[in-house]
């Protein structure tokens, strides 16, 4: 698959997972994929700070039946070296959660009890995680310093 078209471009393992040059999608039954998940507060704020960023940093974020916390979908192997605090990564070796192939309509989220947040034909095919760890770190100083000022 070809690397990522946006300039300043994503990591090298979000890369493998963009569309291959005649636009094809992943493969049917979709890719597999990780999933990093935060507070809703913390993954709101993460979401909003990578849509500002102009290029399609931001992958499908599902959220839990009572909305307490997000899921970005990553690339796999991200598990392996995940280490932001406040957060976890779950390697799900395609057990179950998969990058949904596109384009078309939107699926069904892939775990029970979950939605779609951004769905996958609003977004690129996954999060870089090098940016998501960035963007997860602003908005917990965000939140920090908000919560200071009260």
């Amino acid at each position: 698959m070809q690397a990522n078209p946006q300039p300043g471009g994503a990591s090298g393992t979000t890369a493998e997972h963009w569309p291959t040059p005649d636009a094809s999608a992943p493969h049917e039954e979709g890719e597999p994929c990780d999933l990093v998940t935060v507070p809703a507060r913390q993954g709101l704020e993460a979401v909003d700070i990578l849509r500002r960023g102009g290029a399609p940093l931001v992958g499908p974020v599902l959220h839990d039946g009572s909305c307490d916390t997000l899921g970005f979908l990553v690339p796999p192997g991200t598990a392996a070296g995940w280490d932001m605090p406040g957060s976890a990564c779950t390697r799900t070796s395609g057990r179950g959660l998969a990058i949904p192939p596109l384009p078309g309509a939107e699926p069904e989220p892939p775990a029970s009890g979950t939605g779609w947040l951004l769905p996958p034909d609003d977004t690129g095919p996954v999060t870089d995680p090098v940016v998501l760890r960035e963007a997860l770190g602003e908005a917990a100083r965000l939140i920090e310093a908000a919560d200071n000022c009260r």
